[in-house]
């Protein structure tokens, strides 16, 4: 019982420090343990391998729409975090996109299946740059880090004999899925919520048409065919709230929009 009690109080000192230190864009509180520059340094390295594991694709249509889009969005970042992106299509089938600290944007062939249009390609390049602009990265390998220890010393104050009982198993069996469907996967459903939210306002800003954001994820729904996880054991939220989500900022994402427009701001990023 005692033990039980130890790693209930373990857990919840992880979770209370999961939600200080710093304040995300939209306003949510987060903790923060690296450095930006460590973070940049992380994003590059792995950009990198990126670039070694896949070939860059030779579709110049392809390419030029993606660079065209990603570009228009990073124009409406603040002034000091518009210079410098790196973006790159790789050659495969995978629907699928990222950007990471450092600058670097990802974007795979396969996704142009899914993200049919200009604009829906925006919604999920929006969505990315929103991940690095919250800094999310940051955030997941700082809860990884702070979770990590709390198991660390929940084992060590579990003594071998107990460890090798029933219920010291029971207890470190207990304490992982406590923070990860408790902690860590709510987390991160929030962070892909949060990039949802960040992305839709840059990609209207751009003049793009936010309303296709909802129809991306209807082609992903599609696409996926209703073989997601549950949301409750997923990293991501079903389709379904990520389209009430989008909808409920939709008024102030058409507002800015127009404004886009009638400043001249009209995307024309089709090949």
């Amino acid at each position: 019982m005692r033990n039980d009690f130890l790693a209930f109080a373990l857990l919840a000192w992880a979770v209370a420090a999961m939600v200080a230190c710093a304040t995300s864009p939209t306003g949510r509180s987060q903790v923060l343990l690296y450095s930006e520059a460590e973070l940049d340094q992380m994003g590059a390295a792995s950009f990198e391998q990126q670039k070694r594991d896949l070939p860059q694709s030779a579709n110049a249509g392809v390419n030029r729409t993606v660079e065209c889009v990603a570009n228009a969005i990073v124009a409406q970042l603040d002034p000091g975090q518009r210079d410098g992106w790196e973006i790159r299509v790789f050659a495969s089938d995978q629907a699928n996109a990222f950007a990471l600290p450092g600058r670097k944007i990802g974007v795979y062939e396969g996704l142009l299946a899914v993200a049919k249009t200009q604009d829906q390609l925006a919604a999920v390049i929006g969505h990315e740059v929103g991940h690095v602009l919250a800094r999310h990265g940051n955030e997941r390998v700082s809860q990884q880090t702070l979770a990590q220890q709390a198991q660390q010393a929940v084992a060590a104050t579990v003594s071998s004999a107990d460890m090798s009982s029933t219920t010291g198993q029971m207890v470190m069996a207990g304490f992982g899925m406590g923070a990860q469907y408790g902690v860590l996967l709510p987390f991160s459903r929030a962070h892909e919520t949060e990039a949802d939210t960040i992305g839709l306002e840059l990609m209207a800003r751009a003049g793009f048409d936010p309303e296709a954001s909802v129809a991306l994820w209807q082609n992903m729904a599609a696409a996926a065919g209703g073989q997601a996880p549950p949301e409750w054991s997923s990293t991501h939220p079903s389709s379904q709230s990520r389209i009430a989500n989008l909808q409920s900022h939709m008024d102030e994402a058409r507002k800015l929009q127009a404004e886009a427009r009638a400043a001249g701001r009209q995307p024309r990023c089709a090949s």
